[in-house]
């Protein structure tokens, strides 16, 4: 090959690896100074969000729960979407779905009375945040003609992105789940 030829080549190789770094889309970057919003919490920056977490976790996390009550699939995706975006709402979604397979629920058996931050740890990271939480979720769970008051422990690794203006959880990882605080059984009430 002459070397012309080959000098050639190597400058359009060398062009075509510049145009395709310059084109390929950048991974935004939070604004530091743009706040989104939270359920039931003023709206959030980034350095907000990561100094709050102990608060926007448990936010986020009450919502989780409020769609796992729900027993409508339409209703169940449509309260998760409203708090989780991409792997994380198609994961939690399965999650409940599967969990209700073999006959549904007929009506809701679950009511959360408190979510409390256990051992948690938070991290920045160039699109949100990394949420290394542990969490008690006290509730009332019903079956058949008793409830149950459980005080059940998760851990779970998060991340929390802004999407589409609001904080969302992007990534769920359950990592532990401890029913050790299972409560106590009692009659439920009678209904007419």
């Amino acid at each position: 090959m002459p070397r012309r030829l080959m000098i050639a080549v190597a400058a359009l190789a060398g062009i075509a690896a510049i145009l395709a770094i310059v084109m390929l889309p950048d991974r935004e970057r939070i604004s530091e100074t743009e706040a989104f919003t939270a359920p039931g919490l003023d709206p959030l920056t980034i350095e907000d969000a990561r100094t709050e977490f102990w608060r926007l976790t448990p936010a986020l996390l009450l919502v989780v729960y409020d769609a796992f009550g729900k027993t409508e699939e339409d209703a169940i995706y449509d309260t998760l979407a409203d708090v989780t975006h991409g792997e994380a709402l198609e994961y939690l979604y399965l999650e409940r779905v599967g969990a209700m397979a073999g006959g549904g629920l007929e009506e809701a058996d679950q009511t959360i009375h408190e979510i409390k931050l256990l051992n948690t740890r938070v991290e920045r990271a160039e699109d949100g945040l990394l949420i290394d939480a542990s969490w008690q979720v006290i509730g009332t769970v019903g079956h058949a003609e008793h409830l149950h008051v459980r005080g059940n422990t998760y851990s779970a690794n998060l991340a929390v992105s802004p999407v589409e203006g609001a904080w969302r959880i992007t990534d769920f990882e359950l990592t532990d789940v401890s029913r050790e605080e299972a409560g106590q059984t009692f009659l439920a009430p009678q209904t007419n």
